[in-house]
């Protein structure tokens, strides 16, 4: 069994998801029933990837889930502090820079 954590907290009205461990296709549908649940309690909501060690195509298919479901509820996912070889598999699929924030001056 795959060690895999995830952990909501509200910030200043927006929603932080903190994944940990090891996200693949056994954990998928905890995934995205945590990202669902967290796009109903804030109109932002940041995934915390700093922790995450382990990313494959069924983590990414939730947070494309996801992505896809606060479009059409007009609210925001970005992910945030991916590193190692999750920062490699976003790059590689472009899903980093599609759920990236934007810059701080306004520039994508």
């Amino acid at each position: 069994m795959a060690r895999f954590e995830a952990t909501t907290s509200d910030e200043g009205g927006n929603v932080r998801v903190v994944l940990a461990g090891e996200c693949d296709l056994e954990v998928r549908e905890q995934l995205t029933a945590t990202l669902l649940a967290a796009l109903q309690r804030g109109p932002v909501v940041f995934v915390d990837l700093g922790s995450l060690d382990f990313l494959d195509s069924s983590g990414v298919h939730g947070l494309i889930t996801a992505h896809h479901a606060a479009k059409e509820s007009g609210r925001k996912l970005f992910v945030v502090n991916p590193t190692g070889a999750v920062a490699t598999v976003l790059d590689l699929t472009g899903v980093g820079a599609l759920l990236s924030p934007p810059a701080p001056d306004g520039r994508s």
